[in-house]
């Protein structure tokens, strides 16, 4: 019986792994509609015009999710000179991410996704049936709500010193 259920487990995981969905580089951005830290519903229609830093992130007041939410408030001046906004995304609750912003003095819109659907539509989901949480995924989206650059592998600590790099680097190109 027990070999049964962990065969079943298995099964259901993979399933889910394979029903992910996955955006890349060209992809026009996946449309949302989440609640922020304040209860106002955004969508993703207000954020295009400009370029746009959609990160995903795990848990809210981590040491990972906390020292990278702090990187892009440190350089949200020079993102935004370059065009930019910032907006974070977990699988939290509108109260999480409202302390949490709230702790770190976070001048960027942070979006509760608890159900995982938008960090589903982005390939940025992990769903083991009874927890799920976002990956540690990013995307730096143009002002034509194309997805320009996947990120995958993020150093939290300069994190937004990489996307300032590319974001020079296309705003020369354009």
């Amino acid at each position: 019986m027990m070999k049964i259920r962990t065969f079943l487990a298995f099964l259901l995981l993979a399933v889910g792994m394979l029903a992910r969905a996955d955006v890349s580089p060209g992809d026009g951005m996946p449309a949302f509609a989440l609640t922020d830290q304040t209860g106002k519903l955004r969508s993703s229609d207000e954020f295009k015009g400009k370029w746009l830093v959609l990160y995903f992130y795990p848990k809210a007041d981590t040491p990972g999710c906390t020292e990278e939410a702090c990187s892009f408030r440190d350089d949200i001046v020079l993102l935004r000179a370059l065009g930019a906004e910032v907006v974070g995304v977990s699988t939290d609750d509108v109260a999480a991410i409202r302390e949490f912003g709230r702790k770190h003095e976070l001048p960027f819109t942070l979006l509760a996704d608890p159900d995982g659907k938008t960090a589903q539509k982005y390939g940025a989901l992990v769903n083991l049936g009874v927890m799920k949480f976002a990956k540690r995924h990013s995307f730096l989206i143009d002002p034509d709500g194309r997805i320009v650059k996947r990120y995958k592998d993020v150093d939290t600590k300069d994190y937004a010193k990489t996307i300032l790099v590319d974001l020079r680097a296309l705003n020369k190109k354009s």
